[in-house]
């Protein structure tokens, strides 16, 4: 089988979208199917290109066995809703010749990830001139997300962008998104149900395991061994409603046994961080390698997952997957009969979103309860190795890809 994989956020080193691309890639490549990908320089969630790559050139360098495409783009310094539909069209612009030099390799199936959705028009061409398949993985509902978050503004513009993304939608052979909420949001938009599939993110559950000792970076951050320790770590962006964070510290700040650890980088990073300025129970840590993501991730006591209540609908979180492998419990913002809420709700507790009492709150109960956060700690590690374990869910993504092939 030969997959050309066409999308923006292609590094493997991160979490997210383009950690959930390199370990697709590197599976498929590794059971001796050819892969080749078409993305940009790695820059998100700094904005910012990384060291030893170019935003102007083009590139093509090997890695696990695939062939890697990168092209240019422009990443502003500072994100609104105009420069982020700039820096997308300058990569679907610019992605363009790259994707035209595939023209002789021909690939049997062309896929690609939203967002973003700018790429969708050159993919559907490519493939329907060269009898490729062509599927769409929906990570974010781009769309809604920009108008439900004040991105993109006014109900005709919403019309308008609305009618030109069912329209896409529609011609692809395969959609699939990570939850069935995801799911049937495809449907209304259009999607008929024989194209419609269902392709969860996954947890390397043998990379990320509950520890067996206290994690060695509790000490090096100066955290006592009797202190509870609440992690985010993720991406600090717009949707996550991360002001909620620095509410919760302001009003636990006189709580000593509870120490806050706030991991990542993004657009709302230094918001979040002089929201919390002067508070000696918060520490701030950049984003951790992989070969130290277990230790980052089994420091928790209680991993924190904040999302705003206008975006609480529209994804699954990537960033749970790897909460659940570490055995820890989860306290997240969603509605109970939301997927998120009935996940959670198995393996540590659920409020509602954007309520920072209500958060602070469940914190405290958990943090009196150790017998009770391992016991949902033990649940959250039995559901990542039952439903969100890799080799399974690739195992039938590969299924799927070699029945949309021969259909």
């Amino acid at each position: 089988m030969k997959l050309l994989v066409y999308g923006i956020n292609f590094a493997p080193e991160l979490t997210g979208i383009g950690k959930y691309s390199g370990e697709m890639v590197a599976w498929l490549a590794a059971r001796g199917h050819e892969v080749r990908v078409i993305t940009a320089p790695p820059y998100y969630p700094e904005w910012k290109v990384r060291d030893g790559y170019s935003s102007n050139r083009y590139v093509r360098e090997t890695w696990n066995g695939a062939e890697i495409f990168r092209t240019p783009l422009w990443v502003p310094e500072k994100v609104s809703g105009l420069r982020r539909i700039v820096h997308l069209a300058s990569f679907a612009a610019a992605s363009i010749p790259t994707l035209i030099a595939q023209w002789r390799w021909k690939p049997d199936v062309v896929w690609m990830t939203e967002p973003p959705l700018f790429c969708a028009p050159a993919a559907l061409a490519f493939a329907g001139l060269r009898s490729s398949k062509a599927w769409l993985h929906i990570q974010d509902y781009e769309v809604d997300a920009a108008f439900e978050l004040g991105l993109l503004k006014g109900p005709r513009l919403r019309g308008f962008v609305t009618s030109i993304e069912r329209a896409l939608l529609r011609r692809f052979d395969r959609v699939s998104t990570i939850s069935q909420r995801m799911l049937e949001r495809a449907a209304s938009k259009g999607v008929t149900p024989s194209r419609l599939l269902s392709f969860t993110n996954w947890a390397d559950v043998d990379a990320v395991r509950p520890l067996t000792a206290p994690s060695p970076m509790r000490a090096e951050l100066g955290i006592a061994d009797d202190a509870v320790v609440a992690l985010y770590s993720g991406n600090m962006g717009g949707k996550q409603g991360l002001e909620l964070l620095a509410e919760m510290a302001v009003m636990l700040r006189d709580e000593p046994h509870i120490a806050f650890v706030f991991c990542g980088g993004g657009s709302g990073r230094a918001d979040l961080m002089a929201r919390c300025a002067n508070l000696r129970n918060v520490r701030f840590i950049d984003l951790q390698p992989v070969e130290r993501l277990g230790d980052l991730l089994g420091m928790a006591d209680v991993h924190l997952l904040p999302q705003r209540a206008d975006a609480a609908d529209l994804v699954m979180p990537s960033k749970l997957i790897g909460m659940l492998s570490s055995g820890r419990p989860v306290l997240a913002g969603a509605r109970p009969e939301t997927e998120l809420g009935q996940v959670v709700a198995t393996c540590g507790a659920v409020v509602p979103p954007e309520d920072a009492r209500a958060f602070a709150d469940a914190l405290l109960s958990l943090a009196s309860q150790p017998e009770l956060r391992r016991e949902l700690g033990r649940k959250a590690r039995e559901v990542a190795e039952t439903v969100f374990a890799r080799d399974a869910v690739l195992g039938r993504f590969e299924r799927d890809l070699q029945a949309c092939i021969a259909g």
